[in-house]
């Protein structure tokens, strides 16, 4: 008990990093991911084709790998520090990117191609028909998928203290360490990341049924 009550110092201020690795990473990723994934519902075959081929890749290899890959990979082939926070920033908006990707790309494609033609034949162009018409349908579509992307990349910080980033898991196990108190501390890691998770799926359900999607 002791333990429990003497690691939380430290796992709070893991937490905080946990959360903004993971706010800035997934804002950041919906962008990549709006793009890539309309991008790969485009009539151009190369914008498609690269779209598809950056989806494929990434869903295709470990986030762990993704990560060294960029800490270390991307360093040594440029010749740079790269800073931990932002490697693992860039790790989780590109790892994020490509499952939002597939995110956009069902919601826009759920849109009945009524929606289209009817933005046609009120004189929209393809670009406002999609902005005005299409994409806030589509969005109310994704709100939820979006929802567990952002849990699921929260949990995936906890790939980070691979690279030493000061998480929730590292700051953890740099105690544990220190203490060879290994139940304590993982116990109360994992009531922290609960704390966090159950909540946040209580509240995607309910705006789901609110959203009525």
């Amino acid at each position: 008990m002791e333990h429990m009550i003497n690691v939380t110092p430290y796992l709070i201020e893991g937490i905080q990093w946990t959360f903004i690795i993971t706010i800035v990473g997934v804002l950041i990723g919906f962008v990549i991911g709006a793009f890539v994934g309309l991008g790969s519902i485009s009539k151009s075959k190369l914008i498609s084709w690269l779209s598809i081929a950056f989806v494929e890749i990434v869903r295709g290899t470990p986030l762990l790998v993704q990560i060294l890959f960029i800490y270390f990979g991307i360093s040594d082939l440029l010749d740079i520090n790269l800073d931990k926070i932002t490697a693992s920033i860039i790790a989780i908006a590109i790892n994020a990117g490509a499952y939002i990707a597939e995110i956009v790309r069902g919601g826009v494609q759920s849109i009945d191609k009524g929606q289209f033609e009817a933005g046609d034949s009120i004189g929209l162009t393809k670009t406002q028909t999609m902005w005005y018409i299409v994409w806030p349908q589509a969005f109310k579509r994704m709100i939820p998928p979006l929802g567990n992307q952002f849990v699921i990349s929260l949990k995936d910080t906890s790939l980070f203290s691979a690279i030493a980033v000061g998480e929730v898991l590292y700051m953890g196990r740099q105690y544990a360490n220190a203490t060879f108190s290994y139940f304590d501390v993982f116990f109360m890691v994992a009531l922290f990341y609960l704390a966090i998770t159950i909540p946040a799926s209580i509240i995607l359900r309910r705006l789901e049924r609110r959203l009525d999607v």
